[in-house]
Protein backbone atom coordinates (compact mmCIF):
# COMPACT_ATOMS: atom_id res chain seq x y z
CA UNK A 1 0.00 0.00 0.00
CA UNK A 2 1.56 3.14 -0.88
CA UNK A 3 2.40 5.26 2.04
CA UNK A 4 0.56 8.48 2.75
CA UNK A 5 2.36 11.93 3.59
CA UNK A 6 2.17 12.87 7.01
CA UNK A 7 0.09 16.18 6.27
CA UNK A 8 -1.84 14.86 3.91
CA UNK A 9 -3.92 12.96 6.83
CA UNK A 10 -7.07 14.27 7.57
CA UNK A 11 -6.34 14.07 11.43
CA UNK A 12 -3.72 16.20 10.48
CA UNK A 13 -5.50 19.28 8.49
CA UNK A 14 -7.87 18.95 11.44
CA UNK A 15 -6.04 19.25 14.02
CA UNK A 16 -4.26 22.02 12.93
CA UNK A 17 -6.79 23.71 11.39
CA UNK A 18 -8.51 23.93 14.86
CA UNK A 19 -4.97 25.28 16.17
CA UNK A 20 -5.36 27.83 13.36
CA UNK A 21 -8.56 28.58 14.03
CA UNK A 22 -8.28 29.02 17.80
CA UNK A 23 -5.06 31.11 17.38
CA UNK A 24 -7.34 33.55 15.27
CA UNK A 25 -10.71 33.90 17.44
CA UNK A 26 -8.39 34.70 20.19
CA UNK A 27 -6.64 37.43 18.25
CA UNK A 28 -10.21 38.27 17.00
CA UNK A 29 -11.17 38.35 20.25
CA UNK A 30 -8.13 40.18 21.78
CA UNK A 31 -8.85 42.98 19.06
CA UNK A 32 -12.42 43.19 20.21
CA UNK A 33 -11.62 43.44 23.52
CA UNK A 34 -9.04 46.19 23.16
CA UNK A 35 -11.71 47.94 20.80
CA UNK A 36 -14.47 47.59 23.45
CA UNK A 37 -13.00 49.09 26.03
CA UNK A 38 -11.24 51.70 24.34
CA UNK A 39 -15.24 52.61 22.98
CA UNK A 40 -16.48 51.83 26.47
CA UNK A 41 -14.65 54.39 28.59
CA UNK A 42 -11.89 55.74 30.52
CA UNK A 43 -8.92 54.64 32.73
CA UNK A 44 -7.25 57.28 34.16
CA UNK A 45 -5.60 59.11 31.11
CA UNK A 46 -1.95 59.17 31.46
CA UNK A 47 -2.19 59.54 35.04
CA UNK A 48 -1.14 57.85 38.14
CA UNK A 49 -3.77 56.66 41.12
CA UNK A 50 -2.99 59.91 43.32
CA UNK A 51 -3.21 62.24 40.58
CA UNK A 52 -6.37 60.95 39.15
CA UNK A 53 -7.55 61.65 43.29
CA UNK A 54 -6.53 64.95 42.93
CA UNK A 55 -8.03 65.41 39.65
CA UNK A 56 -11.03 64.03 41.09
CA UNK A 57 -10.89 66.39 44.20
CA UNK A 58 -9.96 69.53 42.07
CA UNK A 59 -13.01 68.72 40.32
CA UNK A 60 -15.26 68.34 42.90
CA UNK A 61 -14.03 71.18 44.49
CA UNK A 62 -14.95 73.84 41.81
CA UNK A 63 -18.03 72.38 41.28
CA UNK A 64 -19.26 72.35 45.24
CA UNK A 65 -17.53 76.41 44.81
CA UNK A 66 -20.25 76.84 42.10
CA UNK A 67 -22.93 75.40 43.77
CA UNK A 68 -22.80 74.73 47.16
CA UNK A 69 -26.00 72.74 47.05
CA UNK A 70 -24.66 70.62 44.48
CA UNK A 71 -26.17 66.57 44.26
CA UNK A 72 -22.39 65.04 44.61
CA UNK A 73 -23.96 61.70 43.82
CA UNK A 74 -25.39 62.73 40.89
CA UNK A 75 -22.55 64.83 39.47
CA UNK A 76 -20.22 61.75 40.10
CA UNK A 77 -22.63 59.61 37.96
CA UNK A 78 -23.18 61.99 35.29
CA UNK A 79 -19.26 63.14 35.41
CA UNK A 80 -17.41 59.95 36.21
CA UNK A 81 -19.86 57.03 34.81
CA UNK A 82 -17.53 56.42 31.41
CA UNK A 83 -14.88 55.90 33.48
CA UNK A 84 -13.70 52.46 33.97
CA UNK A 85 -11.79 52.86 36.89
CA UNK A 86 -13.46 53.17 40.24
CA UNK A 87 -13.46 55.65 43.05
CA UNK A 88 -15.16 56.55 46.27
CA UNK A 89 -16.18 60.19 47.69
CA UNK A 90 -17.06 60.33 51.21
CA UNK A 91 -19.33 63.45 51.87
CA UNK A 92 -18.71 65.38 55.33
CA UNK A 93 -21.36 63.90 56.99
CA UNK A 94 -20.66 60.25 56.53
CA UNK A 95 -22.63 59.70 53.21
CA UNK A 96 -20.24 57.41 50.32
CA UNK A 97 -20.63 58.63 47.17
CA UNK A 98 -19.38 55.53 44.68
CA UNK A 99 -18.14 55.55 41.13
CA UNK A 100 -18.30 52.02 39.02
CA UNK A 101 -17.68 49.43 42.05
CA UNK A 102 -20.15 49.69 45.16
CA UNK A 103 -17.99 47.38 47.25
CA UNK A 104 -14.87 48.59 48.74
CA UNK A 105 -12.26 47.46 51.13
CA UNK A 106 -12.77 48.04 54.22
CA UNK A 107 -9.36 49.56 55.09
CA UNK A 108 -10.21 52.28 52.48
CA UNK A 109 -13.63 53.08 54.46
CA UNK A 110 -11.77 53.77 57.72
CA UNK A 111 -9.13 55.70 56.19
CA UNK A 112 -11.43 58.12 54.32
CA UNK A 113 -13.53 58.54 57.73
CA UNK A 114 -10.13 59.08 59.97
CA UNK A 115 -8.99 61.80 57.11
CA UNK A 116 -12.54 63.60 57.69
CA UNK A 117 -12.46 63.62 61.08
CA UNK A 118 -8.60 64.59 60.93
CA UNK A 119 -6.84 62.44 62.75
CA UNK A 120 -3.34 62.43 61.74
CA UNK A 121 -1.26 59.39 62.71
CA UNK A 122 2.29 59.86 62.90
CA UNK A 123 4.50 59.98 60.66
CA UNK A 124 6.19 56.83 61.05
CA UNK A 125 2.87 55.21 60.75
CA UNK A 126 1.89 56.13 57.72
CA UNK A 127 2.40 54.32 54.87
CA UNK A 128 4.93 54.38 52.16
CA UNK A 129 3.95 54.96 48.45
CA UNK A 130 5.09 51.20 47.94
CA UNK A 131 3.73 50.01 51.08
CA UNK A 132 0.13 51.83 49.56
CA UNK A 133 0.27 50.34 46.67
CA UNK A 134 0.61 46.70 48.38
CA UNK A 135 -1.67 47.72 50.62
CA UNK A 136 -3.86 48.51 47.34
CA UNK A 137 -5.30 52.04 47.70
CA UNK A 138 -3.31 55.47 47.85
CA UNK A 139 -3.87 58.23 50.01
CA UNK A 140 -7.59 60.13 50.95
CA UNK A 141 -7.12 63.44 48.88
CA UNK A 142 -9.22 66.11 50.60
CA UNK A 143 -12.23 68.36 48.96
CA UNK A 144 -11.54 71.71 50.85
CA UNK A 145 -14.17 74.20 49.74
CA UNK A 146 -13.53 77.60 51.59
CA UNK A 147 -12.60 77.04 54.84
CA UNK A 148 -13.69 73.68 55.50
CA UNK A 149 -13.42 70.06 54.39
CA UNK A 150 -16.27 68.79 52.27
CA UNK A 151 -15.20 65.35 50.99
CA UNK A 152 -12.04 62.80 50.33
CA UNK A 153 -11.45 61.28 47.61
CA UNK A 154 -9.65 57.72 47.34
CA UNK A 155 -8.72 56.03 44.53
CA UNK A 156 -7.45 52.28 44.84
CA UNK A 157 -4.61 51.49 43.18
CA UNK A 158 -6.35 48.27 40.91
CA UNK A 159 -10.06 48.18 40.36
CA UNK A 160 -12.04 44.95 41.69
CA UNK A 161 -12.19 42.48 39.70
CA UNK A 162 -16.14 42.54 40.43
CA UNK A 163 -16.04 45.80 39.45
CA UNK A 164 -14.25 44.32 35.78
CA UNK A 165 -16.87 41.81 35.90
CA UNK A 166 -19.68 43.49 36.31
CA UNK A 167 -18.55 46.36 33.69
CA UNK A 168 -17.18 43.84 30.78
CA UNK A 169 -19.12 40.87 31.39
CA UNK A 170 -21.96 41.45 28.99
CA UNK A 171 -20.04 43.13 26.35
CA UNK A 172 -17.23 40.49 26.19
CA UNK A 173 -20.35 37.25 26.45
CA UNK A 174 -21.75 38.88 23.33
CA UNK A 175 -17.99 39.17 21.85
CA UNK A 176 -17.17 35.74 22.88
CA UNK A 177 -20.27 33.65 21.43
CA UNK A 178 -20.00 35.84 18.28
CA UNK A 179 -17.04 35.23 17.63
CA UNK A 180 -17.55 31.65 18.75
CA UNK A 181 -19.93 31.31 16.40
CA UNK A 182 -18.43 33.14 13.23
CA UNK A 183 -15.13 30.96 13.93
CA UNK A 184 -17.04 27.40 14.10
CA UNK A 185 -18.98 28.64 10.93
CA UNK A 186 -15.54 28.75 9.08
CA UNK A 187 -13.98 26.45 10.71
CA UNK A 188 -16.76 23.78 9.54
CA UNK A 189 -17.10 25.17 6.10
CA UNK A 190 -13.06 25.34 5.81
CA UNK A 191 -12.48 22.18 7.45
CA UNK A 192 -15.08 19.62 7.69
CA UNK A 193 -16.83 20.92 4.11
CA UNK A 194 -14.23 19.36 1.74
CA UNK A 195 -14.49 16.00 3.57
CA UNK A 196 -18.10 15.64 3.89
CA UNK A 197 -18.49 16.83 0.27
CA UNK A 198 -15.85 14.08 -0.72
CA UNK A 199 -17.85 11.17 2.21
CA UNK A 200 -21.09 12.22 0.18
CA UNK A 201 -19.51 11.55 -3.43
CA UNK A 202 -18.16 8.01 -1.84
CA UNK A 203 -21.92 7.69 -0.44
CA UNK A 204 -23.93 8.21 -3.89
CA UNK A 205 -21.28 6.34 -5.48
CA UNK A 206 -21.79 3.35 -2.48
CA UNK A 207 -25.60 3.55 -3.16
CA UNK A 208 -25.20 3.61 -7.03
CA UNK A 209 -23.07 0.47 -7.51
CA UNK A 210 -25.51 -1.21 -4.82
CA UNK A 211 -27.96 -0.87 -6.80
CA UNK A 212 -26.43 -2.10 -9.63
CA UNK A 213 -24.45 0.58 -11.49
CA UNK A 214 -21.30 -1.70 -12.06
CA UNK A 215 -19.50 1.72 -13.31
CA UNK A 216 -19.94 3.73 -10.49
CA UNK A 217 -16.68 4.98 -8.61
CA UNK A 218 -15.87 7.60 -6.28
CA UNK A 219 -13.28 10.34 -6.15
CA UNK A 220 -9.85 9.56 -4.89
CA UNK A 221 -7.98 13.00 -4.84
CA UNK A 222 -6.13 14.18 -1.65
CA UNK A 223 -4.08 11.66 -0.34
CA UNK A 224 -5.77 11.51 2.91
CA UNK A 225 -7.76 8.91 4.89
CA UNK A 226 -11.20 9.61 2.84
CA UNK A 227 -8.43 8.95 -0.60
CA UNK A 228 -7.70 5.55 0.60
CA UNK A 229 -11.05 4.53 1.21
CA UNK A 230 -12.39 5.85 -1.87
CA UNK A 231 -9.45 3.92 -3.70
CA UNK A 232 -10.26 0.86 -1.50
CA UNK A 233 -13.76 1.04 -2.80
CA UNK A 234 -12.94 1.85 -6.40
CA UNK A 235 -10.48 -1.08 -6.01
CA UNK A 236 -13.38 -3.21 -4.85
CA UNK A 237 -16.21 -2.08 -7.30
CA UNK A 238 -13.54 -2.96 -10.15
CA UNK A 239 -13.02 -6.08 -8.88
CA UNK A 240 -16.84 -7.08 -8.33
CA UNK A 241 -17.59 -5.48 -11.55
CA UNK A 242 -14.82 -7.43 -13.89
CA UNK A 243 -16.22 -11.07 -11.66
CA UNK A 244 -19.50 -9.98 -12.71
CA UNK A 245 -19.02 -9.61 -16.37
CA UNK A 246 -16.65 -12.92 -16.30
CA UNK A 247 -20.01 -14.48 -14.60
CA UNK A 248 -21.94 -13.35 -17.38
CA UNK A 249 -19.53 -14.22 -20.28
CA UNK A 250 -19.17 -17.83 -18.66
CA UNK A 251 -22.99 -17.94 -18.67
CA UNK A 252 -23.23 -16.78 -21.83
CA UNK A 253 -20.74 -19.54 -23.12
CA UNK A 254 -22.18 -22.50 -20.80
CA UNK A 255 -25.91 -21.30 -22.62
CA UNK A 256 -24.05 -21.34 -26.20
CA UNK A 257 -21.95 -24.65 -24.89
CA UNK A 258 -25.26 -26.12 -24.10
CA UNK A 259 -26.92 -24.98 -27.14
CA UNK A 260 -24.12 -26.33 -29.40
CA UNK A 261 -24.23 -29.80 -27.80
CA UNK A 262 -27.66 -30.30 -28.19
CA UNK A 263 -27.11 -29.48 -31.74
CA UNK A 264 -24.49 -31.87 -32.49
CA UNK A 265 -25.88 -34.45 -30.50
CA UNK A 266 -29.44 -34.01 -32.20
CA UNK A 267 -28.31 -34.75 -35.90
CA UNK A 268 -26.65 -38.25 -35.68
CA UNK A 269 -29.56 -39.35 -32.90
CA UNK A 270 -32.43 -37.82 -35.19
CA UNK A 271 -30.20 -39.65 -38.27
CA UNK A 272 -30.32 -42.94 -36.36
CA UNK A 273 -33.39 -42.86 -35.42
CA UNK A 274 -34.59 -42.36 -39.08
CA UNK A 275 -33.19 -45.23 -40.49
CA UNK A 276 -34.12 -47.39 -37.49
CA UNK A 277 -37.77 -46.15 -38.05
CA UNK A 278 -37.41 -47.01 -41.59
CA UNK A 279 -35.80 -50.39 -40.91
CA UNK A 280 -38.32 -51.59 -38.44
CA UNK A 281 -41.34 -50.37 -40.68
CA UNK A 282 -42.76 -54.11 -41.82
CA UNK A 283 -45.24 -52.38 -44.69
CA UNK A 284 -41.59 -51.12 -46.20
CA UNK A 285 -39.76 -53.51 -48.08
CA UNK A 286 -36.14 -53.00 -48.51
CA UNK A 287 -33.79 -54.80 -50.60
CA UNK A 288 -30.63 -55.97 -48.64
CA UNK A 289 -28.65 -53.62 -50.49
CA UNK A 290 -30.63 -50.69 -49.44
CA UNK A 291 -30.61 -52.60 -45.99
CA UNK A 292 -27.26 -52.55 -45.47
CA UNK A 293 -26.37 -49.04 -46.82
CA UNK A 294 -28.81 -47.66 -43.42
CA UNK A 295 -26.78 -49.95 -41.48
CA UNK A 296 -24.01 -48.46 -42.81
CA UNK A 297 -25.09 -45.32 -42.61
CA UNK A 298 -26.55 -45.73 -38.77
CA UNK A 299 -23.08 -47.22 -37.65
CA UNK A 300 -21.39 -43.74 -39.32
CA UNK A 301 -23.96 -41.64 -37.07
CA UNK A 302 -23.04 -44.08 -34.21
CA UNK A 303 -19.16 -43.53 -34.55
CA UNK A 304 -19.69 -39.38 -34.90
CA UNK A 305 -21.61 -40.29 -31.89
CA UNK A 306 -18.77 -42.02 -29.93
CA UNK A 307 -16.40 -38.87 -31.68
CA UNK A 308 -18.24 -36.21 -30.32
CA UNK A 309 -18.87 -37.15 -27.05
CA UNK A 310 -15.13 -38.64 -26.41
CA UNK A 311 -14.07 -35.11 -27.98
CA UNK A 312 -16.13 -33.17 -24.96
CA UNK A 313 -15.31 -35.68 -22.56
CA UNK A 314 -10.95 -34.76 -23.78
CA UNK A 315 -11.90 -30.98 -24.26
CA UNK A 316 -13.55 -31.04 -20.37
CA UNK A 317 -10.54 -32.58 -18.90
CA UNK A 318 -7.77 -30.77 -20.43
CA UNK A 319 -9.91 -27.15 -19.42
CA UNK A 320 -10.51 -28.33 -15.87
CA UNK A 321 -7.11 -28.85 -15.40
CA UNK A 322 -7.76 -32.67 -15.23
CA UNK A 323 -6.10 -35.65 -16.97
CA UNK A 324 -2.55 -36.74 -16.12
CA UNK A 325 0.25 -34.78 -18.32
CA UNK A 326 3.76 -36.54 -17.98
CA UNK A 327 6.38 -34.17 -19.45
CA UNK A 328 9.55 -35.61 -20.91
CA UNK A 329 12.12 -35.32 -23.71
CA UNK A 330 10.28 -36.15 -26.79
CA UNK A 331 12.02 -36.04 -30.11
CA UNK A 332 9.88 -33.84 -32.71
CA UNK A 333 11.09 -36.39 -35.37
CA UNK A 334 8.96 -39.16 -33.78
CA UNK A 335 6.25 -36.76 -34.05
CA UNK A 336 6.30 -36.12 -37.08
CA UNK A 337 6.67 -39.12 -38.01
CA UNK A 338 3.94 -40.71 -36.51
CA UNK A 339 1.58 -37.98 -37.75
CA UNK A 340 2.76 -38.76 -41.42
CA UNK A 341 2.45 -42.22 -41.03
CA UNK A 342 -1.46 -42.10 -39.70
CA UNK A 343 -2.67 -39.57 -42.59
CA UNK A 344 -0.55 -41.53 -45.39
CA UNK A 345 -3.27 -43.43 -47.26
CA UNK A 346 -5.47 -40.80 -46.69
CA UNK A 347 -2.95 -38.43 -48.74
CA UNK A 348 -2.66 -40.85 -51.22
CA UNK A 349 -6.44 -40.67 -52.01
CA UNK A 350 -6.59 -36.80 -51.74
CA UNK A 351 -3.64 -36.92 -54.04
CA UNK A 352 -1.72 -34.69 -51.34
CA UNK A 353 1.48 -34.99 -50.35
CA UNK A 354 3.01 -34.56 -47.04
CA UNK A 355 6.60 -33.18 -45.87
CA UNK A 356 8.05 -32.15 -42.71
CA UNK A 357 11.08 -29.78 -41.78
CA UNK A 358 12.80 -29.58 -38.29
CA UNK A 359 15.24 -26.84 -38.14
CA UNK A 360 18.58 -27.10 -36.29
CA UNK A 361 18.02 -26.42 -32.82
CA UNK A 362 14.24 -27.84 -32.54
CA UNK A 363 15.32 -31.01 -32.49
CA UNK A 364 13.62 -32.05 -29.27
CA UNK A 365 10.96 -30.88 -27.09
CA UNK A 366 9.38 -31.09 -23.38
CA UNK A 367 5.88 -31.97 -22.87
CA UNK A 368 3.72 -35.07 -22.92
CA UNK A 369 4.29 -37.41 -25.96
CA UNK A 370 0.44 -38.16 -26.09
CA UNK A 371 -1.19 -34.73 -25.98
CA UNK A 372 1.29 -32.94 -28.13
CA UNK A 373 0.80 -35.65 -30.97
CA UNK A 374 -2.90 -35.37 -30.84
CA UNK A 375 -2.66 -32.27 -31.32
CA UNK A 376 -0.56 -32.57 -34.71
CA UNK A 377 -3.39 -35.06 -35.57
CA UNK A 378 -6.19 -32.62 -35.52
CA UNK A 379 -4.45 -29.78 -37.12
CA UNK A 380 -3.13 -32.44 -40.30
CA UNK A 381 -6.68 -33.61 -40.21
CA UNK A 382 -8.02 -30.00 -40.29
CA UNK A 383 -5.04 -29.30 -43.15
CA UNK A 384 -6.13 -32.46 -45.20
CA UNK A 385 -9.93 -31.48 -45.49
CA UNK A 386 -9.04 -28.41 -47.10
CA UNK A 387 -6.05 -29.11 -49.28
CA UNK A 388 -6.46 -29.32 -52.65
CA UNK A 389 -5.49 -32.43 -54.90
CA UNK A 390 -1.53 -32.17 -56.14
CA UNK A 391 -1.20 -29.88 -53.09
CA UNK A 392 1.26 -30.35 -50.14
CA UNK A 393 0.93 -29.83 -46.13
CA UNK A 394 3.74 -29.43 -44.69
CA UNK A 395 4.45 -29.86 -41.25
CA UNK A 396 7.40 -27.49 -39.69
CA UNK A 397 9.53 -27.27 -36.51
CA UNK A 398 11.97 -24.12 -35.71
CA UNK A 399 13.75 -22.98 -32.49
CA UNK A 400 11.30 -19.95 -30.79
CA UNK A 401 12.09 -17.85 -27.86
CA UNK A 402 12.64 -20.20 -24.79
CA UNK A 403 11.04 -23.20 -27.08
CA UNK A 404 10.24 -24.16 -30.17
CA UNK A 405 7.55 -23.67 -32.63
CA UNK A 406 5.31 -26.12 -35.05
CA UNK A 407 3.20 -25.44 -37.98
CA UNK A 408 0.82 -27.56 -40.05
CA UNK A 409 0.86 -25.53 -43.29
CA UNK A 410 -2.03 -26.09 -46.18
CA UNK A 411 -2.86 -24.75 -49.33
CA UNK A 412 -6.36 -24.86 -49.11
CA UNK A 413 -8.95 -21.81 -49.47
CA UNK A 414 -8.10 -19.74 -46.18
CA UNK A 415 -10.15 -18.62 -43.63
CA UNK A 416 -11.93 -15.01 -43.90
CA UNK A 417 -10.41 -12.77 -41.78
CA UNK A 418 -13.93 -12.33 -39.72
CA UNK A 419 -13.47 -15.96 -38.76
CA UNK A 420 -10.20 -16.17 -38.02
CA UNK A 421 -10.87 -15.04 -34.39
CA UNK A 422 -13.15 -17.69 -33.31
CA UNK A 423 -11.33 -20.77 -35.18
CA UNK A 424 -10.64 -22.24 -31.43
CA UNK A 425 -14.01 -22.18 -29.90
CA UNK A 426 -15.93 -24.74 -29.34
CA UNK A 427 -18.34 -26.32 -32.07
CA UNK A 428 -17.13 -22.89 -34.33
CA UNK A 429 -17.42 -24.19 -38.22
CA UNK A 430 -15.52 -22.12 -40.70
CA UNK A 431 -16.08 -24.57 -43.46
CA UNK A 432 -18.26 -22.52 -45.76
CA UNK A 433 -15.58 -20.15 -45.52
CA UNK A 434 -13.07 -23.04 -46.57
CA UNK A 435 -14.61 -25.12 -48.96
CA UNK A 436 -17.33 -23.12 -50.32
CA UNK A 437 -19.68 -25.97 -50.15
CA UNK A 438 -21.27 -25.31 -46.65
CA UNK A 439 -20.50 -29.14 -45.28
CA UNK A 440 -19.70 -30.37 -41.92
CA UNK A 441 -16.16 -31.78 -41.96
CA UNK A 442 -15.90 -32.46 -37.91
CA UNK A 443 -17.52 -32.26 -34.99
CA UNK A 444 -16.30 -28.54 -34.65
CA UNK A 445 -13.99 -29.49 -31.90
CA UNK A 446 -10.59 -30.44 -32.96
CA UNK A 447 -8.99 -26.70 -32.87
CA UNK A 448 -10.29 -26.38 -29.38
CA UNK A 449 -8.88 -29.22 -28.40
CA UNK A 450 -5.40 -28.17 -29.91
CA UNK A 451 -5.70 -24.59 -28.08
CA UNK A 452 -6.25 -26.93 -24.47
CA UNK A 453 -3.63 -29.15 -24.86
CA UNK A 454 -0.80 -25.97 -25.77
CA UNK A 455 -1.76 -24.02 -23.19
CA UNK A 456 -1.43 -26.88 -20.59
CA UNK A 457 2.05 -27.11 -22.23
CA UNK A 458 1.93 -23.43 -21.00
CA UNK A 459 2.27 -22.05 -24.62
CA UNK A 460 0.37 -20.38 -27.36
CA UNK A 461 -1.58 -21.53 -30.78
CA UNK A 462 -2.66 -19.35 -33.31
CA UNK A 463 -3.23 -18.86 -37.18
CA UNK A 464 -2.53 -16.86 -40.35
CA UNK A 465 -4.59 -17.57 -43.35
CA UNK A 466 -5.15 -15.76 -47.06
CA UNK A 467 -6.36 -17.95 -49.93
CA UNK A 468 -4.06 -20.41 -51.18
CA UNK A 469 -2.14 -20.76 -47.85
CA UNK A 470 -3.17 -21.19 -43.97
CA UNK A 471 -0.85 -22.26 -41.65
CA UNK A 472 -1.72 -23.21 -38.03
CA UNK A 473 1.29 -22.51 -35.14
CA UNK A 474 1.77 -23.14 -31.77
CA UNK A 475 4.70 -22.90 -29.38
CA UNK A 476 6.13 -25.04 -26.75
CA UNK A 477 8.27 -23.44 -24.02
CA UNK A 478 11.29 -26.14 -22.58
Amino acid sequence: MKRKHWYKSLYWRIAIGLVVFLAAMLVVQAMLFTWVVAQSGRTLPGQSPDRFADTVALDLRNALEREPQLDVARYIRDEYAEHTHPFFVMLADGRVVTSGSRSFPEPLIRLARLRLQRVERPEAERPGRRERDAAGFTRPTPVVVGDRLAAVVVVPTRAPFGFLLARFAPTLTLVAAGVLIVGTVLASVVIFGPARRRLRHLEEAARRFGSGDLSARAPDRGGDEIAAVATAFNAMAGDLSRRADALAASDRARRQLLADVSHELTTPVTAMRGYLETLTMPEIALDERTRARYLTIISDESARLERIIGDLLDLARLEGGGGSVAFSDVPVSQLFARVTARHERACQTAKVTMTDSIAPGAETVVGDRDRLEQALQNLETNAMRYAPPGSTVRLAARPAEGGVLMSVEDAGPGIAPEHLRHVFDRFYKADASRNGDGTSGGSGLGLSIVKAIVERHGGHVWVESRPGRTVFQFTIHN
